[in-house]
C-alpha cells in the first residue's frame, strides 16, 4: 500500500477546509475506496488476463479477444477512477498551500477560508463531474455482471471461440459493491456542494446592525447623531468548515 500514501496525505489535508459532510466523503474515499482497491481489488483483478482461456490454439487471438471483451482492465480503470477523484482536492490543497506563503497573503483565518471558498467549490463540482462520469463510463463498459463466457468472432480467430473468465461471480460483487461506493460518495459530493453554497458569505457592503454613532454634525441641532455604515466584521472560523 505504500503507493497509496502520498495520495492519502493529500486528501487528509483536504478535511482542515472541509465541512463535516465533507469529511464523510474523505472517509469513503480513504476506506472503501483506496483501501479496498489497495488490499482486496488487486488479488481480484491480478489473474484478469492469465486465465482468461479460449478454446483455440490460434496465434493472436487470445489477446483480440481479451481486448473485446475488456477494452479496459478493470483494475487500472478502478485506479485511474480514484487518481482522477483525488485530482481536485490536491490541486485544491496545493493551491491553499501557495497562498498560504504569499507575502501579504495571510490575513485572519476567516479571511483566507473566504478567499480561498470559490476554488473549494469549483474542487467539489469537478469532483462530482468525474464521479459520474466514471459511473457511466463503468456501467457502459462492463455493466453491473461479469459473464463466465464471452463469444468472440474478431480476427485472426479461424471461427466462433468460446473465452472464460476466471471467478465471473467474485468479480460481479465486487463491481457491485464499487458502483454503490461510487453512488453513496455521488451524493455526498452534492450534498457537500448544496452546504457550500447556502453557507457562503454574504457579498461585502452594506449597513452593521450595530450602527457606529457619531456626535451632530456641523448645522445639526444638539443631540443628533450620525450613523455611519461600517462592514460586517470578519469571523473568527472558516467559512469552509463547520
Amino acid at each position: 500500500m505504500g503507493e497509496w500514501g502520498f495520495l492519502s496525505s493529500l486528501l487528509d489535508a483536504v478535511q482542515e477546509h472541509s465541512p463535516m459532510v465533507g469529511r464523510f466523503w474523505l472517509v469513503v474515499m480513504l476506506l472503501f475506496r483506496i483501501l479496498v482497491l489497495a488490499t482486496v481489488g488487486s488479488d481480484v483483478f491480478e489473474d484478469e488476463q492469465e486465465e482468461f482461456v479460449c478454446n483455440t490454439q490460434q496465434p493472436g487471438c487470445k489477446p483480440v479477444c481479451y481486448d473485446a471483451a475488456f477494452p479496459i482492465s478493470h483494475y487500472r480503470f478502478l485506479v485511474f477512477h480514484v487518481v482522477v477523484l483525488s485530482a481536485p482536492a490536491a490541486l485544491f490543497v496545493i493551491f491553499a498551500v501557495h497562498q498560504a506563503a504569499k507575502p501579504g497573503h495571510g490575513g485572519a483565518p476567516g479571511q483566507r477560508a473566504r478567499r480561498l471558498q470559490p476554488f473549494y467549490v469549483g474542487s467539489v463540482v469537478a469532483r462530482i463531474a468525474a464521479e459520474l462520469g466514471f459511473l457511466l463510463g463503468q456501467a457502459l463498459l462492463y455493466g453491473f455482471r461479469v459473464q463466465p463466457l464471452f463469444v468472440c468472432r474478431r480476427r485472426p480467430c479461424p471461427h466462433r471461440v468460446d473465452c472464460f473468465v476466471s471467478r465471473p461471480t467474485e468479480k460481479t460483487v465486487f463491481i457491485h459493491f464499487y458502483f454503490v461506493v461510487g453512488l453513496v460518495s455521488a451524493l455526498l459530493s452534492l450534498a457537500e456542494l448544496a452546504h457550500l453554497l447556502r453557507k457562503a458569505p454574504p457579498p461585502r457592503g452594506g449597513c452593521c446592525h450595530r450602527p457606529q454613532e457619531r456626535g451632530p454634525a456641523p448645522g445639526q441641532p444638539a443631540g443628533a447623531t450620525e450613523e455611519l455604515c461600517r462592514p460586517n466584521a470578519s469571523p473568527s472560523r472558516g467559512d469552509l468548515t463547520v
